[in-house]
C-alpha cells in the first residue's frame, strides 16, 4: 500500500511540474521579498544601521508577512490548491487514471499530498527571501552581516502557525475543485468566502470564519472569542470536517471524471 501511494504521488507531483501552480508558488514566494529587498537597497544610507540593530530579523519578519498573510497566501492558496485538484478536469484525463488499478483513496491522498508539500515548498522559499533581505545587503560595502543571530526557531514556529491556519482552505478548496468541473466555480467561491471573512474581520463572533485565520494569526488574535479557544484549535478541526466530507464525496460521487 505504502509503495502504491508514493508511486501515485510521485505521478501527481510530475504531473504538476511546469504548471501554473508551480510557478504560483515560486513567484508567489518570492515576490514580496524581492520588493522589500528593492525598497530596503533604496535606503542604501539606512542599511548599516539597520543590520545592527538587534530587532533587525523582527522587523524583516513582521513586513514580510504583514503583506503576505493579509492577501498574496490566501488567494495563492485558493488558486494553486484549484489549480493542481483541476489538472484532469482541465486535460480530460480523470477516466484515464481511474482506468488504473490505483484504489480511489490513494489517488485523493496523493493529490492532497502534493497540496501541502507545495505548501510547504512556499514557506521554505519565503522564509529563505527573507533571510536573503538580511543578509544580501551586507554584500555593499560599509554594511555589516545582521549582529543578531537568525532566530530560527522564531521563524519555524510563525510558519507552523501560517500553515495550520491555511489547512482549512486548502482542505474547503480541495473539496470544491473535486466537485466542480468549472475552474471558476471553487475559485469564485473561494475568492468570496475570503472577501466575505475580511468585512467580517471585526466581528465578534469572527473566529469561526476560518478564511482569516492567517490575518488573525498576524495580528496575535489568537483567541477564538470569549471561548477559551485557540484559533489553531478552530483551524484544525475544520481541516478535519472539510477532509473527512471532501473524501466522503468523492467516494460516492457517480461521474469523478
Amino acid at each position: 500500500m505504502l509503495a502504491t501511494f508514493l508511486h501515485s504521488f510521485q505521478s501527481e507531483w510530475l504531473k504538476k511540474r511546469r504548471s501554473a501552480a508551480a510557478w504560483l508558488t515560486i513567484a508567489g514566494s518570492g515576490l514580496i521579498p524581492a520588493i522589500l529587498l528593492i525598497a530596503r537597497f533604496t535606503k542604501y544610507k539606512e542599511l548599516a544601521a539597520a543590520n545592527q540593530s538587534p530587532q533587525v530579523w523582527d522587523t524583516l519578519y513582521g513586513n514580510a508577512w504583514q503583506f503576505m498573510a493579509v492577501l498574496l497566501l490566501p488567494m495563492g492558496v485558493i488558486l494553486a490548491t484549484s489549480l493542481i485538484t483541476q489538472l484532469e478536469f482541465r486535460n480530460n484525463t480523470w477516466k484515464q487514471l481511474f482506468a488504473t488499478p490505483t484504489p480511489y483513496a490513494i489517488t485523493f491522498f496523493a493529490k492532497l499530498s502534493v497540496i501541502l508539500l507545495m505548501l510547504l515548498q512556499f514557506f521554505i522559499l519565503f522564509n529563505l527571501g527573507i533571510y536573503l533581505n538580511g543578509v544580501l545587503p551586507a554584500l555593499l560595502p560599509g554594511v555589516d552581516y545582521p549582529a543578531a543571530a537568525f532566530p530560527f526557531s522564531t521563524f519555524l514556529a510563525g510558519s507552523g502557525k501560517f500553515l495550520l491556519a491555511s489547512l482549512p482552505i486548502i482542505t474547503l478548496q480541495y473539496l470544491l475543485s473535486l466537485q466542480f468541473k468549472n475552474f471558476l466555480v471553487p475559485v469564485g467561491v473561494g475568492f468570496g468566502l475570503y472577501v466575505a471573512s475580511m468585512i467580517a474581520v471585526s466581528w465578534k463572533y469572527g473566529y469561526l470564519l476560518p478564511y482569516i485565520y492567517n490575518i488573525r494569526s498576524l495580528q496575535g488574535r489568537e483567541l477564538a472569542g470569549n471561548t477559551g479557544a485557540n484559533i489553531y484549535h478552530f483551524a484544525a478541526g475544520y481541516a478535519l470536517i472539510f477532509l473527512v466530507l471532501s473524501f466522503v464525496l468523492y467516494l460516492h460521487k457517480k461521474e469523478k471524471g
